[in-house]
């Protein structure tokens, strides 16, 4: 059955990473076998500010970053190939010289049209240096184009699959003649052959894809961490690995904030059974995290969220009425038009309270609205601690010398809300 790797930006920033990426290939004769591939290092931010200059006319500004970004990209292929880059090198230039005339063609158009048109660029040449470098030393790869596989609708920035067009178009990659397929993450593309992306964690979603469509056997994704933390360990001095968890508790920790897989990454996966790995490229010895269908190990280990720079809303009605169902479709409505997620809703009689994360750009306009026809108190640069499968003694520790602001707890989960200032520093957790 069909392997599906995902590689990040960390596991191919440069030369060297490509060839330890090589290195960790040749260790797996796995067969049929499929490479997802993101855009290296941060090459999707330096596109991002290349579209920012394209469209805010600052030419000197745009041809600087174009040049930059064809200079890094070929000083990559001139230490691999040395002097073997020059065809290597010559399709580089190609794909740079296609993203400039794209610029120049797509210059009136909306912003998230033009974005796609540019921000594909960076996994098409990651990719195409990647399966010539795996060519170069013996492993025979086919390099395919994903905005020719994952079919979309035209959502810019977001855009939907459409599952039956993306199976047919995939049919036939699951057949084993030797070869590792080499394709982009993030990258789709519509009926009539105009590039999309995918949205949040969209390189980790192709690979869900793609396995969906092939019924994989597994899907592993290569990070630079040994696998899932029940804490964030920047945070956290004694947060333990999750080496089994299930769809399910996977999917309840990134609701809360958890730097885990995104959960349209899960579903599909899901929805076939299809087992998702995370292993560490640095150290192939490290036993990896594991999310399946088996729930046994959920409970075992309590999980902790810390979602920082938080807002309080408390939304009242100016009339005194009910906060009735009317009232709270009204206000979420708007909350799901703003495009934020509330880490806590709490309601009472006359009152809904909503813990939003802080974007400026977001949230005042919500602010604003709602400001219009209800009484609001804000309450801004709070944390929100989610703790997952823990007991009173762990929740009281947690909270001692912290004023809680605001509270909501079910059998799983319990939330407390605490002033921003009250939460800095290394946390411990007392298991």
């Amino acid at each position: 059955m069909t392997q599906v790797f995902k590689f990040g930006g960390a596991s191919i920033q440069d030369a060297a990473a490509i060839r330890r990426l090589g290195e960790l290939l040749a260790r797996f004769r796995v067969r049929p076998l499929v490479v997802v591939v993101s855009a290296m290092g941060k090459t999707t931010n330096a596109l991002e500010a290349l579209l920012a200059a394209a469209r805010d006319g600052e030419a000197d500004d745009y041809r600087d970053r174009l040049e930059s970004l064809r200079r890094e990209h070929l000083a990559t292929v001139e230490a691999l190939f040395g002097a073997n880059a020059g065809p290597v090198a010559e399709r580089v230039e190609a794909l740079i010289t296609e993203l400039d005339r794209r610029h120049r063609r797509h210059a009136g158009r909306e912003r998230p049209f033009h974005y796609d048109q540019t921000v594909c660029f960076g996994e098409l040449l990651s990719t195409t240096i990647v399966s010539a470098w795996l060519n170069e030393v013996g492993m025979a790869t086919e390099w395919l184009d994903a905005r020719e596989l994952v079919a979309t609708d035209d959502c810019h920035q977001a855009a939907n699959v459409d599952w039956a067009a993306t199976a047919e178009r995939v049919r036939g990659l699951d057949s084993d003649d030797g070869r590792i397929r080499v394709t982009q993450g993030f990258v789709g593309g519509t009926a009539e052959g105009v590039s999309t992306t995918l949205g949040r964690e969209g390189s980790d979603f192709s690979a869900a894809i793609l396995a969906h469509c092939l019924d994989a056997e597994e899907v592993t994704i290569w990070k630079d961490v040994p696998g899932l933390f029940n804490a964030d360990p920047r945070r956290f001095d004694n947060a333990v690995q999750l080496e089994r968890i299930s769809y399910d508790e996977a999917i309840e920790l990134a609701w809360h904030g958890a730097k885990v897989i995104h959960p349209k990454t899960l579903r599909p996966l899901q929805r076939k059974a299809i087992p998702l790995t995370v292993r560490s490229f640095q150290d192939l010895e490290a036993p990896p995290s594991t999310i399946g269908r088996d729930t046994r190990f959920d409970t075992r280990t309590p999980s902790l969220m810390l979602r920082e720079a938080q807002t309080l809303l408390e939304i009242r009605p100016r009339d005194f009425a009910f906060m009735d169902e009317p009232r709270q479709h009204d206000i979420l409505g708007r909350l799901v038009e703003a495009g934020l997620h509330a880490g806590l809703i709490d309601s009472g009689a006359m009152r809904l309270s909503l813990c939003l994360d802080g974007h400026p750009e977001r949230l005042e306009p919500l602010v604003a609205s709602l400001c219009d026809d209800f009484a609001v108190e804000r309450h801004d640069n709070l944390a929100l601690l989610t703790v997952r499968h823990g007991n009173e003694a762990l929740l009281s520790a947690l909270s001692s010398g912290r004023d809680s602001l605001a509270e909501r707890r079910n059998a799983d989960t319990a939330q407390r809300l605490f002033p921003g200032d009250q939460c800095q520093g290394t946390w411990h957790i007392p298991y």
